[in-house]
């Protein structure tokens, strides 16, 4: 089962119009994650990844709420 952990986009690289990258921070680990599915998407934004593309975004309140009950429950440190 996969778990849906928000992560926050620290940085966008759009060196590569057909590629749009992102760097994520999901709970202090920084993964490469691809933003065509979501060309809106700014620095700051908490998005959804699955295998390597982000799928939506995640208001911050409700990404924090997620992150404070995956740590209760030692899912993420």
């Amino acid at each position: 089962m996969c778990r849906a952990i928000p992560g926050k986009i620290i940085s966008i690289d759009d060196s590569n119009p057909e590629l749009r990258m992102a760097k994520v921070n999901f709970a202090g680990i920084i993964k490469d994650a691809c933003l065509n599915w979501l060309p809106e998407s700014k620095v700051g934004e908490y998005v959804i990844v699955h295998v390597g593309f982000a799928l939506n975004t995640i208001d911050e309140q409700d990404a924090e709420q997620t992150l404070h009950l995956l740590r209760e429950m030692g899912e993420i440190p």
